[in-house]
């Protein structure tokens, strides 16, 4: 099966696209404000803020 081969405006969209990737991946993660305090309560299902705990 051959493959037809790409147009300009598909290269330079590719490319584009790889450059918006390459970018996205290079800014750091925001650091969580207000988490909880302690180990993640989201592996064990459900969290818990002042003592209620809901399912989410």
């Amino acid at each position: 099966m051959d493959k037809k081969p790409l147009t300009d405006v598909a290269k330079r969209a590719l490319a584009e696209a790889e450059e918006r990737r390459k970018a996205m991946s290079i800014q750091p993660k925001p650091a969580e404000t207000g988490g909880p305090k302690g180990p993640e309560p989201t592996r064990f299902g459900d969290w818990e803020k002042k003592g209620i705990t809901s399912d989410f």
